[in-house]
């Protein structure tokens, strides 16, 4: 046996170790992350880059926050200054000039109002306490409780010149955008990833919302609505953007009775027979995008009817028994699986 031949041999045995070595240590590479972590518009938020050195996921973890807190600030119901409160403060009876951000959102709200018959309204402010009172009380609010802030009510009292980029209320009504700007923080995401154009996976989350960038096997745990520390089921897809909304993360017993805490604002109640609803988008730009809480206020049939026109989006809808309802268009690339019980 020659020299060579010998080492061929060795060479041979020892081959498929190293492959199984190096493969090992480049899935290792992919599981590690950067993460950081915040907390922003009420809620826990968190960026967890794949592969990435300290310095590195750092620098797309501080762009993403400090974007998601801009909007925060600018567009919050309760600074005093923002621009919103100064909408609110200066608004009625005379025009306010706003700048084309807001002007944007505005008219978005203002779609979504028309859209659900106005189930879907900014000017819900006189509504929220008199729930706040009954979540606390556990008694349910009088007929005319609810029926008063109605008529305190209505986004068809903003009026928009959208040329001058002006805004005014005809009634003193108070506009709050909280309904659509977690949504409208990953359409900023989504964009600020795409310019940035990160070699690595990039997992972003704001509350029970997620954005997932790049290449990988992402997953999405879909939580139980009666029960937290349970997965009702997961969605498996390639990248894309997880928008939820849970009636049931905030729920509150009254006279015996669980109530979700999204509220159909064209009746003032609480959404019916209603936990959830989890949709799929496979990329988020600002003309398609969707407020899960507009999708919510409309019901499932007509959330539904408007997803299936929308290219490659799932998603679950799961009522107030905890029954699951579930759309994945032929073209999606997202899928949905039921957790087995194991009793």
């Amino acid at each position: 046996m020659t020299a060579t031949t010998a080492l061929t041999r060795v060479l041979r045995l020892l081959l498929p170790a190293a492959l199984a070595l190096a493969a090992a240590a480049c899935a290792k590479r992919q599981d590690e992350f950067f993460l950081q972590k915040s907390f922003i518009m009420g809620v826990p938020a968190q960026v967890k880059v794949y592969g990435a050195d300290e310095a590195s996921g750092k620098l797309i973890a501080d762009a993403v926050f400090k974007e998601w807190n801009r909007i925060s600030g600018d567009f919050s119901y309760t600074d005093p200054y923002s621009m919103t409160s100064v909408v609110n403060k200066k608004a009625y009876g005379e025009w306010v000039k706003v700048n084309d951000e807001f002007l944007f959102l505005l008219r978005l709200s203002l779609d979504y109002y028309r859209l659900t018959d106005g189930a879907f309204d900014i000017t819900f402010a006189p509504l929220w306490p008199i729930w706040q009172e009954a979540a606390s009380t556990r008694k349910m609010p009088s007929k005319e409780e609810i029926a008063k802030a109605l008529a305190n009510m209505g986004s068809g009292y903003v009026q928009v010149d959208a040329a001058r980029r002006m805004v005014r209320f005809a009634r003193p009504v108070q506009i709050n955008l909280g309904g659509i700007l977690r949504g409208y923080c990953f359409v900023r995401a989504a964009r600020m990833l795409r310019e940035m154009n990160p070699p690595y996976p990039v997992e972003l989350w704001l509350g029970s919302n997620m954005l997932a960038y790049g290449k990988r096997d992402w997953k999405y745990p879909v939580t139980d609505p009666f029960n937290e520390d349970k997965t009702f089921g997961t969605f498996r897809f390639g990248q894309g953007v997880m928008l939820s909304s849970s009636g049931r993360e905030h729920f509150v017993q009254i006279e015996g009775k669980l109530y979700s805490h999204i509220l159909d604002l064209k009746t003032g109640y609480p959404l019916p027979d209603f936990s959830s609803l989890v949709v799929y988008f496979p990329r988020l730009e600002s003309e398609n995008y969707m407020s899960s809480a507009m999708l919510a206020v409309v019901g499932r049939e007509k959330a539904f009817a408007l997803l299936s026109r929308m290219k490659g989006t799932a998603a679950v809808w799961i009522d107030g028994s905890g029954k699951e309802t579930v759309l994945t268009n032929p073209d999606s690339g997202a899928a949905w699986e039921k957790t087995r019980k194991l009793f």
